[in-house]
């Protein structure tokens, strides 16, 4: 029921403040998003910046100093997410043809970087203050006002993270989902030190220092977030694979074209959250007329571009439909892979003369890491497909898919 509240709040938000909110493919409508939720973080984390700052010096808490520089830490990063989502939005140019939407990554990338520089420096005071503890005797009253806006915290950003990762699932935004998850982060931290605080209200005089402790887990919980936040972003500038379900519509939607007998060989190019750049091979009739096969394929990547705003390429493969040999060999290449190994698939077989001697044309697809190796799949298949009378000679390419599983 809460959840459900706070999604309605968040999309009057987004309606209140975007303009065609609908249409998140559009890189300035994303700006839009990655504006709002900044300015929604620099707010919430400059309030609680010098909340706790004020309440950590008066009570001397390294903890919750080191939880008001967290705080200061993400109001830079909203900063940061705000310069990317603007800086993404910039057009081609001639030292960057495929766009600047990759800066949304680097922004998620500096983030990450601000938040492990924080966990460090909070985890060397944390160490000091065990090392030279002191005890001192804090006034109640204090403790109370320390624990009301410690909880008073845990609510703003447990909104925010929200408010983020909602923002970040409808654009599909890696920065904005950074700075959810370190929303979240934050939100067990602060609790850590909330708890901390709650002990020593009750218990009172320690002889060790609960806040250097706990200073210490906050800063590991820190720098452990920080460091997965890296991880993904890296993936993601140096390449991940595009989501098997995204390029399945996409190839179903060429397959409706009545020229298209199959596709094959998808590879695909993610330059940005909406830039894609795709090149398929699609199996045509070998008879047709290659000037009618062209006219088609220019429509195919029309319509792929206006559906998705995919820059599609095809090449073009023509198949002899009519010819048995050609049929027999296929069926007996899938036959004999799948007996193999269920994950083995090929494509692409033609079949060829050459001074009396059949060759055999195909490409198998291999996963990545398989055990048995190229060379062992293919006197394999020599075998397999030279039982008969026929002798036929293999050339085989291995490929290996380039959609996440």
């Amino acid at each position: 029921m809460i959840e459900r509240e706070g999604e309605i709040l968040i999309d009057f938000l987004r309606k209140s403040f975007i303009s065609d909110y609908e249409n998140v493919k559009n890189q300035k409508v994303r700006q839009s998003y990655g504006k709002l939720a900044s300015y929604i973080g620099i707010i919430i984390n400059f309030i609680l910046f010098c909340m706790k700052s004020i309440i950590g010096i008066l009570v001397k808490s390294v903890a919750i100093l080191g939880d008001s520089v967290n705080n200061l830490s993400d109001m830079g990063s909203s900063i940061v997410t705000l310069v990317g989502f603007k800086v993404a939005n910039k057009p081609a140019d001639q030292k960057h043809p495929y766009g600047h939407q990759r800066m949304e990554y680097i922004a998620g990338l500096i983030v990450a970087i601000l938040v492990i520089f924080v966990g460090g420096s909070l985890l060397f005071s944390s160490i000091g203050k065990i090392l030279h503890y002191q005890h001192t005797e804090a006034d109640k009253v204090f403790v109370y006002i320390t624990i009301g806006i410690l909880v008073f915290s845990i609510l703003l950003k447990v909104w925010q993270g929200y408010v983020n990762r909602q923002l970040g699932k409808w654009i599909d935004s890696v920065a904005l989902k950074a700075t959810a998850y370190d929303s979240f982060g934050d939100v067990i931290s602060t609790t850590v030190i909330l708890i901390g605080n709650i002990v020593l209200l009750f218990v009172g005089d320690l002889s060790f220092s609960l806040d250097g402790i706990l200073g210490i887990l906050v800063s590991i919980f820190i720098i452990f977030s920080g460091g997965k936040m890296i991880h993904e972003t890296t993936d993601l500038l140096i390449g991940e694979p595009v989501s098997k379900e995204y390029v399945f519509q996409i190839i179903q939607e060429v397959k409706k074209f009545p020229v298209v007998l199959g596709v094959h060989d998808v590879v695909c190019h993610p330059y940005g959250p909406t830039t894609c750049f795709i090149t398929m091979h699609i199996e045509v009739d070998s008879r047709k007329s290659i000037l009618d096969l062209h006219t088609q394929i220019d429509e195919i990547e029309t319509t792929i571009d206006n559906l998705y705003g995919v820059d599609l390429t095809i090449h073009l493969d023509p198949v002899e439909i009519e010819n048995e040999e050609v049929n027999r060999l296929k069926k007996l290449v899938g036959l004999s892979l799948k007996k193999l190994n269920e994950k083995l698939d090929f494509h692409d077989l033609r079949m060829i003369t050459k001074n009396s001697v059949k060759w055999i044309l195909f490409d198998v697809m291999v996963p990545y890491k398989f055990k048995i190796s190229n060379e062992e799949i293919t006197e394999y298949l020599k075998k397999e497909i030279n039982q008969g009378n026929e002798r036929y000679e293999l050339i085989i390419h291995f490929d290996h898919q380039f959609v996440k599983e």
